[in-house]
């Protein structure tokens, strides 16, 4: 039992669903429909008015050079709008002033399609002024409320553009990280991997060999007089190495003949 009532539930559902999507789909092309016929009922009236522009000119022409041009206006600035406002949420203002003076487009609108049919040109001609002014200023009103917006659009994608510019800047120095510190070329530091000798210290580096400090070898030059001369007759000491010097590897010639240590015999 239980499940029936489950199965007639689920068709239930799927029925209720089915005529929902079949609403929704009949809305939109009735929508679709509409706007089609809109645009089509647009396009033979705006074809009709300039026809009566060229065929019929003077006050008949007026009228309809009036009415081509309020159109124009009033379209190109609710087109303006419409693409601009879901981006710029501050154009509810704008909207609202715009249906305001859509209202007044109508009214006008409607004035000359009545002086269309009035038979007597006199008449359209004394009220024509009129109708060119309350034309103009409407138009005027839409046109600097268009080029307003187009302006703020403009503006806003060139900031935008700017600081994408500077984020982007921003992004490529952090990529190219390595040339902001270059590292040390090898061996740059290695002769102060040792601290120099003082004036008065006597150590080397180990390993160092012969290598001895500038101030010892000023110590052991003519100039410094560390060493006494010899006197006449007397034979000279050899200098002595400096400390932490290695020992030379030949024996000086000072050295007796049975003091050198014996060569190696040929094996060859």
């Amino acid at each position: 039992m239980e499940a029936i009532w489950i199965l007639l539930l689920l068709f239930v559902l799927i029925m209720l669903t089915g005529v929902y999507a079949a609403v929704r789909a009949i809305r939109a092309a009735k929508r679709g429909i509409d706007r089609t016929v809109h645009q089509a009922r647009r396009t033979v009236e705006d074809t009709r008015l300039r026809a009566r522009q060229l065929a019929q000119p003077g006050a008949v022409g007026e009228l309809a050079q009036l009415q081509l041009s309020l159109r124009g206006s009033m379209r190109a600035t609710s087109q303006a709008l419409q693409a601009a406002a879901p981006q710029d949420r501050s154009l509810s203002e704008s909207l609202g002033l715009f249906r305001r003076l859509s209202a007044h487009a109508k009214d006008l609108e409607a004035d000359l399609k009545r002086l269309e049919q009035e038979p007597d040109k006199s008449r359209i001609a004394a009220l024509l002024p009129d109708l060119r002014q309350r034309t103009e200023r409407i138009t005027h009103s839409a046109d600097s409320l268009r080029w307003a917006v187009q302006e703020r659009t403009t503006r806003m994608a060139h900031d935008d553009l700017d600081s994408l510019g500077r984020e982007i800047e921003m992004e490529a120095g952090a990529l190219r990280h390595w040339t902001a510190a270059e590292p040390d070329e090898p061996g740059a530091d290695a002769g102060a991997a040792w601290p120099e000798p003082g004036a008065g210290s006597s150590r080397t580096a180990p390993g160092a060999g012969a290598r001895t400090s500038p101030e010892a070898g000023a110590r052991s030059g003519p100039e410094a007089g560390a060493w006494p001369a010899p006197e006449a007759g007397q034979r000279p000491e050899p200098p002595r190495p400096p400390l932490g010097a290695r020992p030379p590897t030949e024996p000086p010639a000072w050295q007796k003949p049975w003091q050198k240590s014996p060569r190696p015999e040929n094996t060859a």
